[in-house]
This record gives C-alpha cells, sequence and structure tokens, in this order.
C-alpha cells in the first residue's frame, strides 16, 4: 500500500503538471515539437543506460541525434532521409568502432531507439496534422492509456487473484487487464465528451473512433508495457530512471505511448476522430 500511496503522491504532482503544458504548449506547434523531442531523447537515454552503453559513444551519440531530430522533421519531406541516414551512421559507427561495441549492443541500440522514437514521432506527426486541435489529439494519446495502466493497477490491486505474464511482470493480473480495458474505453469516451462539450464546441467528436481507440488501445497498451518489462528483466533493472517517485523513469511512464500513438495516428487516418 505504502507503493500505492506514492503512485498516487506523484500522480497529483504531475496531472497538474501535464495540464499546465497542455494549456501552454498547444497554442505553438512547435513547443510541442520541441518537448516530444526532447522527451523522446530522455528516453533513449534510460534505454542506453538499461544496457550500459551509453557512454558507448559511437552508438549512442547517433541515437541520440536521430532521437531528436526524427519528431523534429515528422511532418517534412526529410523524415525518410533521417531514418536512412541514421541507418548508414550507425552501421558505418560499427565499421570504425567494432573492438569498442559488440554487434548485440548496437542491435539493441538500433531496435531501443528505432521503436521508442518512431513511436513518439507518430505523436508530433498528429500534432502537425491537426494543429488547431492539439490539446485534443495529446490529450487521447497520453491520457487514454495512462488510464488504462491506472485501472489496471487499482483493479489488480483490489480484484486480482490470476496471474498474465507471471514470467515477464509477476504483477500484473487478467483482472487487472480487464480493470484497464474498462477504465480506458471510459477515458477515451470521455475525453470527446469534455472536448466536444466544454473546450472546442464547434466540433463534433466521432465517437465511434473513440471507442475503437479505446478498445485496441488497452490492448496494445498492454503489448507496450509487457514489451519494455521484458527489457528490464533482459537488462536486470527495475526501473528505466526514477524521475518519478512509485512510478520509475520516464519510459516506465510512457512505455504504452510509444506504442498507441501510432494507433491512434491509424484510426484517425481512416476514421477521423473530428467530423
Amino acid at each position: 500500500m505504502a507503493s500505492m500511496k506514492t503512485r498516487i503522491i506523484t500522480a497529483v504532482i504531475a496531472i497538474p503538471l501535464v495540464v499546465l503544458i497542455l494549456l501552454i504548449g498547444t497554442s505553438n506547434f512547435w513547443v510541442i515539437t520541441f518537448l516530444v523531442s526532447a522527451v523522446t531523447v530522455l528516453m533513449t537515454t534510460e534505454i542506453l543506460t538499461a544496457k550500459n552503453i551509453l557512454k558507448k559513444y559511437g552508438i549512442s551519440i547517433p541515437c541520440l541525434l536521430f532521437s531528436f531530430a526524427l519528431p523534429i522533421f515528422a511532418h517534412t519531406d526529410f523524415l525518410l532521409l533521417i531514418v536512412f541516414a541514421f541507418i548508414v551512421v550507425i552501421f558505418l559507427s560499427l565499421m570504425l568502432n567494432f573492438t569498442k561495441f559488440s554487434f548485440d549492443e548496437l542491435s539493441f541500440a538500433f531496435t531501443g531507439t528505432f521503436l521508442i522514437t518512431s513511436g513518439m514521432t507518430c505523436l508530433n506527426y498528429l500534432m502537425a496534422a491537426n494543429q488547431s486541435y492539439m490539446a485534443l489529439f495529446l490529450t487521447i494519446v497520453l491520457a487514454v492509456p495512462w488510464m488504462a495502466d491506472s485501472g489496471a493497477y487499482f483493479a489488480g490491486t483490489f480484484f486480482g487473484k490470476h496471474k498474465l505474464c507471471p514470467k515477464i511482470s509477476p504483477k500484473k493480473t487478467v483482472e487487472g487487464f480487464f480493470g484497464g480495458v474498462v477504465f480506458c474505453i471510459i477515458a477515451s469516451l470521455l475525453v470527446g465528451v469534455i472536448f466536444q462539450n466544454l473546450i472546442y464546441r464547434n466540433i463534433k467528436v466521432n465517437y465511434i473512433s473513440l471507442l475503437i481507440i479505446g478498445i485496441l488501445d488497452s490492448l496494445i497498451s498492454v503489448i507496450g508495457d509487457l514489451s519494455f518489462s521484458l527489457i528490464k528483466r533482459h537488462c536486470q533493472i527495475k526501473d528505466y530512471g526514477s524521475i518519478f517517485p512509485g512510478h520509475g523513469g520516464m519510459l516506465d511512464r510512457l512505455d504504452s505511448v510509444i506504442f498507441t500513438a501510432p494507433l491512434v495516428l491509424l484510426v484517425h487516418k481512416f476514421l477521423p476522430i473530428i467530423m
């Protein structure tokens, strides 16, 4: 219960901070863009640190530069060029430094960096394509998986009896999973109600899209969470960092967002959230 108390205290502090960022940043696309890039760099730093390769600069510098650049250029014609340049540089670095680090280390860094950065780049692409409604899309991408995580945590804490994936994440339960699904669907629909009736009164929200996002988000966020839990187990660490007491590092908080941002982008592409 001490862990729950710490998590609640952190959430009470963090939620108003996120709201403040939304109020300040969503009126300026570039504020959000650079903020997302900075957070992406921080998460990449955490995953490189987990494998003890942050100080192997032949790997880490290209990864960090890529993490910063790709979200910034998400909405431009330079996107694929940056990806290609990253691939060339990372393998050139391997050729020049093959005695200093292994191919396994390079593969870990490349995969982790590309996964984190591509997910966050989808978030910035959404912002660029919907600059007049950035607060709505930011809230969907951030708040909905967080609510799923919170629902899973509380449902698992009070009702959890059956383990979901004990070899990957021993604390996750089947009951917690279904609690997360319910919270995720409610949160997704509630976001639509709030923004349509209180914030953007000139829009009509597509609740079918939000329902689909709520259902799929709850499923794919679990995949993201378990994937990064598996990486933590491989690296033999408890958390990626300690920025948020009771919650871990930035990557511990945004692991599901990395997976759900592309999902929101995909659903919005074929079934627009704003009609």
